[in-house]
């Protein structure tokens, strides 16, 4: 079942989201749906409903919890909620995704966390250049992962990957270095 915005955003509130959440979810759907509306005009397929509902409700998960467990979390409230086809969305946009190795070390489920569909890779870039309420360029989202998980984390890699996928697809070029 496919998500109104309306009803996505009541969804977040009703949640118990913080409206500093919110707002951050729907930058990050602004963001999502600037980069999917470029691929389609590329002639690429994918599904902008479903970016949309993601992309506001990847960060469900924050209405109990902050850590990295949100994104499980969000899961879990998304599927009890009946909307489980945005369940990979808040567990798959941690970081630039997960693999199974490093979820097992952050004390996460033994399962992968990575972005699989193309609207997963949307909302997972989007979120990276969405810093609280405003967008932020790609050197400077690079820049924070970079502080935050250290210069030689594998995440630095793996966003490097999406954003130079993202790139490809919506005609962006080839990725900042």
């Amino acid at each position: 079942m496919l998500i109104g915005r309306k009803k996505a955003l009541y969804t977040l509130e009703n949640a118990g989201c913080s409206k500093k959440v919110i707002q951050h979810c729907q930058t990050v759907e602004r963001i999502s749906l600037t980069i999917a509306k470029r691929i389609l005009s590329r002639g690429h397929k994918l599904d902008i409903h479903l970016v949309s509902g993601g992309a506001l409700l990847h960060d469900i998960g924050r209405a109990s919890t902050h850590g990295v467990w949100h994104g499980v979390e969000g899961g879990k409230i998304l599927r009890r909620l009946g909307l489980r086809m945005f369940a990979k969305f808040a567990e798959h946009h941690l970081g630039a995704g997960i693999p199974k190795n490093e979820a097992i070390k952050l004390g996460l489920p033994a399962r992968d966390f990575i972005p699989k569909t193309l609207e997963e890779k949307i909302v997972t870039y989007a979120d990276k250049l969405a810093m609280r309420n405003r967008k932020i360029s790609y050197g400077r989202a690079l820049e924070l992962l970079r502080s935050d998980l250290g210069p030689k984390h594998p995440a630095i890699e793996r966003f490097k990957k999406l954003h130079e996928e993202i790139q490809n697809l919506s005609g962006g070029g080839p990725a900042e270095t």
